[in-house]
């Protein structure tokens, strides 16, 4: 994961180098040799991801490509943060990677769960979590694209909320393979412990407004984007609301930075007719500065 644009660009070389050395160990061997099992971890994912994403954006940048606007899923949303001049690298990789143990240690093992309901509307979704929950926790997480949202809390009220969304017409209800229930109320142990380490890092306003998950509009101030990563621990992630928005405000050019390209599917279901590009290699990259460049850099996100 990243070795490819770490051998070909020093510059996306040096976010691997950075993020070593602000963790105390070889990040960059687990992403590039494994083992696998050790960077599931989410503990080490968080990181890895965050790394990646960031020699991504580094080896873009270096061709002369800068966004108008930044957004991320999640975990993302710190990439964003690091794009925008926010954060730095270093803070950001210790800061997810103890959010990662937080988010791990908030719920034990087998407690919590999540699925993905597809082909349902969400205001049906909300119905059925309401009566799924019979006094316990389960609410949409990620609002992710029409048709796909995921919803999480403890493993028995989402097994209930599932089959209560198949009943009311979802097309599938799909149990993800997550290590904890994220985006929900029961994280807000995670979200406490998080608070003291986001309030002991400096927030620079971003030099281009970052579209948060929590609220789906553009925060423009450092303090509110603190605020923004401190909530989406147990607030759900409004991606669809988030890409509606840049489309909303004439973006047509979305570009995905990092392994996979997972949100490069979800934006074109909901930006119908945007150009959709992705750089996590030496060949993505490559193709990407091309259809920019045809483009123009004034519609890219």
């Amino acid at each position: 994961m990243g070795q490819d644009l770490a051998s070909s660009f020093p510059e996306s070389a040096s976010a691997f180098t950075e993020a070593d050395a602000a963790l105390g160990f070889a990040l960059s061997k687990l992403c590039f040799e494994g083992p696998e099992a050790d960077l599931q971890l989410t503990a080490n994912t968080q990181p890895a991801i965050l790394t990646a994403s960031v020699a991504a954006l580094r080896a873009l940048a270096g061709q002369g490509f800068r966004p108008n606007y930044v957004a991320g899923h999640s975990l993302g949303e710190y990439s964003a943060l690091v794009a925008a001049g926010t954060l730095s690298l270093a803070d950001a990789v210790r800061t997810v990677r103890q959010r990662g143990q937080f988010m791990q240690e908030a719920v034990p093992v087998g407690q919590g769960a999540m699925a993905a309901i597809l082909g349902l509307d969400l205001g049906l979704i909300d119905e059925a979590c309401a009566e799924a929950a019979q006094g316990e926790v389960v609410s949409p997480a990620n609002v992710n694209s029409p048709g796909q949202v995921v919803i999480a809390g403890h493993a028995g009220a989402v097994a209930r909320a599932s089959e209560a969304c198949k009943a009311k017409g979802a097309k599938r209800a799909v149990p993800l393979p997550v290590s904890a229930p994220f985006h929900c109320a029961l994280m807000r142990p995670a979200q406490e412990r998080l608070r003291p380490v986001l309030d002991s890092l400096t927030f620079a306003d971003p030099a281009v407004p970052v579209v948060g998950n929590v609220d789906a509009r553009p925060v423009n101030e450092g303090a509110a984007c603190r605020e923004g990563v401190f909530r989406q621990v147990s607030a759900p992630v409004r991606w669809q609301e988030s890409v509606e928005w840049l489309a909303s405000q004439g973006v047509t050019t979305f570009v995905e930075v990092g392994p996979g390209s997972v949100l490069s599917g979800l934006v074109k279901k909901i930006a119908k007719g945007a150009t959709v590009l992705n750089v996590e290699d030496k060949a993505s990259l490559e193709k990407t500065c091309a259809a920019l460049s045809g483009h123009g850099q004034e519609q890219k996100a």
